[in-house]
């Protein structure tokens, strides 16, 4: 039986290679250097329904993520003489006890081959169903515009294959990590999660010191210790206020969690929801600001403009989360 599951592994790595040549406005409430206090509903902190023996059946597979490999809107590189990344479909090796494969997709420059190539990707982590989109999409627009970037971030959008076990979704972060190193030889990261994606960001980020920022939307609590040994590295936290799935106190907690000695912001997001549907360009134009900080680089005006142009239609928003994923088991939009 060894022997065949060993063969079978081979011929999913064969069939699966890295090619590398391929490769009404919202309203904003801010707090940063201070505590910040709300009065909303405290219940709903968790979304991490961990169990200890996953079926394999739950393992996604790439070839399910086809109709979401670019945004929609692309006309905003070609207005801002942008070239189009190039996205790798991948399916990432996991070596822990359990195995499998993780299904990502990889943006990077048509360049990324170039004498001096980044030192940073950021990595981007969805909630409890897993998927590869992100609330409201973000992630497949962020992606395409940072890897676009005159000073490029490579960015990976990938999945879980067990969603919501925060122990198997951070060997995946790593095993993720890992390829990227041995790739491409990126040497720090920056990692993003919404919903439950908070647990394994907080989780792999207090423990590795190759991330060098964290930001979630929406996060959980559970799981998400890690945030304490995380300053004096940043931490952006993004919720919006009529959360019905994880309350915004959430995010409050883990801005306290993260302590006042480092670099921490909160942003609530007044009438909004927790995919950030009414804000969504908002929260994104904010990620990316905050992943070019990160990654030490800058953006040029036209490069700001252009993170904060919209390449996920409203109308496409919830459509595309079912399509990326996002929506399995007990993730919400609301």
């Amino acid at each position: 039986m060894n022997r065949f599951v060993n063969r079978i592994g081979r011929i999913v790595e064969q069939l699966t290679p890295f090619r590398a040549s391929l490769i009404k406005p919202p309203t904003l409430v801010t707090m940063s250097s201070r505590k910040p206090s709300l009065n909303v509903n405290t219940e709903n902190t968790s979304m991490s329904i961990d169990r200890t023996t996953p079926s394999v059946s739950e393992i996604p597979k790439i070839g399910t993520y086809k109709a979401v490999s670019q945004p929609s809107n692309v006309a905003a590189l070609q207005a801002a003489e942008k070239p189009t990344p190039v996205v790798e479909p991948l399916q990432i090796k996991v070596n822990d006890s359990r195995g499998g494969f993780v299904p990502a997709y990889l943006h990077m420059s048509p360049e990324h081959d170039s004498t001096a190539p980044p030192s940073t990707a950021a990595i981007l982590l969805s909630g409890a169903g897993g998927g590869v989109v992100g609330p409201s999409g973000i992630y497949l627009s962020m992606a395409t515009k940072l890897a676009a970037l005159s000073a490029t971030v490579p960015t990976l959008r990938m999945d879980y294959r067990f969603p919501a076990r925060n122990a198997a979704c951070c060997e995946d972060v790593l095993a993720a990590m890992e390829y990227l190193v041995t790739a491409f030889g990126f040497s720090r990261f920056v990692l993003v999660g919404w919903s439950f994606g908070g647990a394994p960001v907080f989780t792999v980020g207090g423990q590795d010191q190759r991330v060098v920022g964290c930001a979630t939307v929406a996060s959980q609590t559970a799981g998400t210790e890690g945030i304490r040994s995380l300053a004096p590295r940043p931490v952006l936290l993004l919720h919006g206020l009529e959360d019905n799935t994880l309350s915004p106190r959430c995010s409050e907690q883990l801005y306290e969690m993260y302590g006042p000695d480092g670099n921490r912001e909160i942003k609530f997001f007044e009438g909004d929801n927790h995919a950030l549907t009414t804000s969504s360009v908002l929260a994104e134009e904010l990620l990316i600001g905050f992943i070019v900080k990160c990654a030490g680089t800058r953006m040029s005006e036209s490069e700001k403009e252009l993170a904060a142009k919209e390449m996920i239609p409203d109308k496409e928003k919830v459509t595309i989360m079912k399509q990326g994923g996002d929506l399995r088991g007990n993730e919400s939009v609301d």
